[in-house]
């Protein structure tokens, strides 16, 4: 990002913090209707990513040359054409009413600067699979074999992706243009009053002093933080720059440290209340209330962090790492006497749970963060500070905003081709209509789409393909939204391109490719937990109270049992064949099946009492 100075970087801080305002008048009076919402938000967005981030990744330029003040100004023609002339696109009927000279042009405008704001916000991957489906919408009849598409004329491409709601302007962008904008605004709200820094300050003086407190520091300010802030590279530069030298102080190797943290950032995105753009997105694309996926989402995320706190407290005592001085910590006493500064999170989650719309919960818990403020003569919140957290919220909406509008071109790609049908097919053919077979599919899809994209875009195209083929073997949609959602996060610690974890690689000093293999031992369950809520819907809170409380107790079991197992390690070293029932008993504690929970939960039961002793030698983490 361009760093700008001078009479340029006020304008453009006037320009966030406009956009800002706007969105919150939106947020409280009422936004306006879906496709003009959409329109306003991208073309607010669109000039900024010309004027605050260079055609080449890495460039020190404080200027904004002359090409990218043109590409700014002509990125809003799009826009200010759909703004004015809103009621006559809205009155034409698709695929009936010509195209005309003007929109013909005006779209293809608007796909090539998207595209380019996406090369340069997003990366390289998301812009070529976003241009490779808008030419397949116009070439596809020319594929070969099961590719081979319909055929398209160029004005209804442009129809398609320019003048429809399912193209740029479908549901994607206009999560971003509503839901997302506001969380992240709350987001600086947070930061400004001081509540960002109780996350931190609560974690240090209720785990700092035990065994390995720095790492489980780390697991826990970043499932705090990390649930605002929904991106897992930003979660470990927001928190690994304090914990992974503290957790490296204490003994911790390095690729130990770097793991750490790049598993407790990435789970921050299935850590409700808020849990990034991509919960938002799966709330509207399955039409439902969004507080029922976060219900769905607590479950498992409450497995994937207590799995990942027992494994750092395990590899703490195997190598004998302790914690850290108390004088060196917040005091515990302080922590307890400022937990009124957590009444925005927990108010959120109440306005959530009793089925209040998103944006006006988190209307209300910005009004909520400013209060708790003015307790606080340190972060007290006066107009400039306001208006700083509204800047900084709105700041770094570009990046989902044009990830979703470039993944919106996919999706519409795929409804105007029927390319999921395909896809759909090639899956089919492949599992052979084994459902098993199919999961691990779309595994693999959702594993090599977030690989190369941020977590919103890997999940929305994984969506498009995978969710409908899940949904015709018979698995739950909100199952298979989640399944998709949760290996696109996934991702980021799952090497050869981990995003997450080389992130904490180069704050760790350590070597990239065995932090990432760290780190996707510590998040196992991650790997297990969305193929056992697909079969068992006890996991994902929806299945019955006798299956809800079966999936909460075995889960338990099952979180020790892939501890012990992972980490070779109970009370003493234990050998790799006790390491083995362990593994097998936890992965029984996850069978639809109560008689298999019963019998996984006895098993690593019977292994613990057992095998707790150890029998061999311990080893470096």
């Amino acid at each position: 990002m361009r760093k700008l100075s001078g009479p340029i970087e006020k304008i453009i801080y006037l320009y966030i913090l406009a956009m800002g305002i706007f969105h919150l008048y939106t947020a409280v009076f009422g936004t306006y209707e879906a496709y003009l919402q959409r329109m306003i938000h991208l073309t607010w967005v669109l000039p900024m990513v010309f004027v605050l981030y260079p055609a080449k990744r890495g460039s020190e330029s404080f200027n904004v040359p002359w090409y990218d003040w043109s590409l700014a100004l002509v990125s809003i023609l799009p826009g200010l054409y759909g703004i004015f002339m809103y009621e006559e696109i809205t009155m034409r009927i698709i695929q009936v009413d010509p195209v005309t000279t003007a929109q013909l042009v005006l779209g293809s405008i608007l796909l090539f600067i998207l595209l380019e704001a996406t090369r340069r916000i997003v990366g390289w991957p998301l812009a070529i699979i976003a241009g490779f489906f808008a030419g397949y919408m116009y070439f596809g009849h020319l594929m070969p074999g099961i590719l081979k598409g319909l055929s398209f004329t160029l004005p209804e491409v442009i129809e398609e992706i320019y003048l429809t709601d399912e193209g740029v302007f479908s549901i994607p962008l206009g999560v971003s243009a509503t839901f997302v904008m506001i969380f992240l605004i709350f987001g600086g709200f947070l930061e400004k009053s001081g509540i960002g820094e109780y996350f931190m300050e609560f974690a240090q003086a209720f785990t700092g002093t035990t065994p390995g407190g720095p790492a489980k520091i780390a697991v826990v300010s970043s499932a705090l933080f990390g649930s605002i802030s929904g991106a897992a590279v930003a979660n470990v530069y927001g928190t690994g720059t304090f914990t992974i030298p503290l957790m490296k102080r204490i003994g911790y190797p390095p690729f130990f440290a770097g793991a750490v943290e790049a598993v407790a950032s990435s789970g921050g995105q299935i850590m409700p209340p808020i849990m990034g753009a991509g919960a938002f997105i799966m709330a509207s694309l399955l039409g439902i209330q969004y507080r029922l996926v976060m219900i769905a989402a607590i479950l498992p995320a409450l497995l994937y962090y207590g799995a990942v706190l027992l494994m750092v407290h395990l590899g703490a005592l195997k190598n004998n790492l302790k914690g850290l001085s108390e004088k060196d910590l917040p005091s515990k006493s302080k922590a307890i006497r400022d937990i009124y500064k957590m009444i925005p999170i927990a108010g959120l989650v109440y306005l959530l749970l009793k089925g209040y719309t998103p944006m006006l919960a988190a209307v209300i818990g910005i009004a909520m963060a400013w209060v708790i403020s003015l307790f606080d003569s340190k972060n007290r919140m006066g107009p400039r500070a306001i208006c700083d957290a509204i800047y900084t919220g709105a700041k770094n909406i570009p990046v989902v905003c044009i990830a979703c509008a470039a993944a919106g071109i996919v999706v519409g790609s795929v409804a105007l081709t029927g390319f999921g049908f395909k896809f759909v097919g090639m899956v089919f053919s492949f599992a052979r209509d084994i459902p098993f077979i199919a999961l691990i599919l779309i595994m693999l899809v959702s594993l090599v789409l977030g690989m190369g994209l941020p977590t919103t875009g890997a999940y929305i195209l994984a969506a498009a393909l995978g969710v409908p083929v899940l949904v015709k073997l018979g698995f739950a949609p909100l199952a298979a939204h989640m399944f998709v959602f949760y290996f696109a996060i996934i991702s980021n610690i799952t090497p050869p391109v981990a995003l997450a974890a080389y992130a904490a690689s180069s704050i760790a000093g350590s070597d990239p490719n065995r932090t990432g293999f760290a780190a996707m031992r510590l998040g196992i369950l991650a790997f297990v937990v969305p193929f056992a809520f697909c079969y068992d819907k006890g996991f994902i809170l929806s299945g019955g109270i006798v299956a809800n409380i079966a999936a909460v107790v075995s889960g338990v079991f099952a979180i020790f049992a892939m501890g012990y197992a992972m980490m070779s390690f109970i009370k003493g070293p234990i050998k790799q064949w006790q390491r083995l029932i362990f593994a097998l008993t936890g992965l029984l504690c996850f069978s639809p099946l109560l008689l298999m929970k019963a019998i996984g939960m006895a098993g690593v039961t019977v292994a613990y009492f057992l095998f707790r002793k150890g029998y061999s030698s311990g080893s470096q983490a």
